[in-house]
């Protein structure tokens, strides 16, 4: 099938890609009852009742939303570059930082996380998560990959996500030794999600390196200002159906090794949701969705690492509010029409409205992309 381009100018090109606005999931003529759909996800052994990763950062999750979430059914990972490894009780930043003004939000921010990493604080929070008997995920930048990862896998890590805004398994560097991930996945015990990647390529090369799933997009879409700062976007509903086509051309490729699929960022809605997994997504990455839970560190407002960055910041703390507990946005009931609440039964009304009672069938539902977009 050819690419659809557009001319921009006589001397440029462009690819036309869609977000989830510009798309929609048409309903069939079979019907299911919700009762019967299943929302189950599995990655390599690890079993979850929602196809749902929680964002690893501070304004979402802290060991106890960790915990919270992960008994609710979902992932939840903990940045272990976040407030909460850097301070022995973070509560007081956390508050601060929820109560500046606009203007100095950013300065300030790039000076409460100047605070070392304490390698010691990285393995009480992963083993209080454990304690519950969740799931352990635990996230790293690539940068801090080399530092840390020994006392990550050694404080019982079950899943290590690797994250940053383009991560590539092939990055250059004439002044540091980068981070091998080939090697480095290879020799490591637990299965590794990583990314962001937004296109086939990327995803390929990524799936290449043994990871057990790819990040598609760059993360913190609520709270990130990379396409006003580096001019970078990834419109999410190409890149997943892209990154999912390496999925499947990796599976052949490999002799049947199936990389998870798991887009990260711009799925604020329950709608975004529906049309992610539709576009191919196994399971999603949210973020703003679950700041706005009234137990989530953020207190109302979400921010992610780009947010302060010591030399380049590509986001900013944005005021979600506190709309209602978790296990109301997850599983209602709903109070209003907007896509902010019990994302779990709008998943099921689509699929079963479609005619589909496993995530993975749903899949294959067909898509349609609305009047002039693009």
């Amino acid at each position: 099938m050819r690419v659809s381009e557009i001319e921009i100018g006589r001397g440029k090109r462009g690819r036309r890609a869609y977000t989830f606005d510009d798309i929609a999931v048409v309903p069939s003529r079979r019907t299911r009852d919700p009762e019967e759909v299943s929302t189950s996800w599995q990655i390599d052994a690890y079993h979850f009742g929602l196809p749902m990763v929680a964002a690893p950062m501070d304004s979402v999750m802290s060991p106890a939303t960790a915990i919270q979430f992960g008994q609710m059914g979902g992932l939840g990972v903990l940045d272990l570059e976040g407030l909460w490894t850097r301070y022995e009780d973070p509560t007081q930043q956390l508050a601060e930082i929820a109560a500046l003004e606009p203007a100095a939000v950013t300065a300030r921010m790039q000076e409460i996380y100047s605070e070392p990493i304490k390698p010691e604080l990285i393995t009480a929070r992963l083993r209080e998560i454990r304690d519950s008997g969740v799931t352990v995920a635990g996230a790293l930048s690539p940068q801090r990959t080399q530092e840390h990862w020994r006392t990550v896998v050694d404080a019982g890590v079950d899943l290590f996500v690797i994250r940053g805004t383009t991560v590539s398994a092939e990055h250059v560097s004439s002044h540091s030794e980068p981070l091998n991930l080939k090697r480095f996945i290879y020799e490591l015990d637990v299965p590794v999600i990583v990314g962001g990647a937004g296109t086939y390529t990327a995803a390929l090369h990524l799936m290449r390196t043994g990871a057990a799933g790819v990040l598609v997009g760059f993360g913190g879409g609520a709270a990130q200002t990379t396409v006003q700062t580096l001019g970078i976007s990834t419109p999410m509903a190409t890149a997943i159906a892209d990154v999912a086509a390496a999925r499947r051309d990796y599976l052949d490729e490999s002799g049947g090794r199936y990389v998870h699929v798991i887009p990260d960022g711009g799925m604020g809605r329950s709608g975004d949701i529906v049309k992610a997994i539709a576009c191919g997504a196994d399971a999603v990455m949210i973020g703003a969705a679950l700041a706005r839970a009234l137990e989530a560190p953020g207190r109302g407002f979400h921010w992610g690492s780009e947010a302060h960055h010591g030399q380049l910041p590509r986001g900013e703390r944005v005021e979600v509010g506190a709309i209602a507990p978790m296990q109301e946005i997850l599983f209602g009931p709903g109070r209003s029409a907007d896509g902010r609440t019990n994302y779990v039964g709008a998943l099921r009304r689509a699929m079963a409205t479609t005619g589909y009672t496993e995530v993975k069938e749903f899949q294959r539902v067909e898509v349609v992309v609305a009047h002039g977009a693009g």
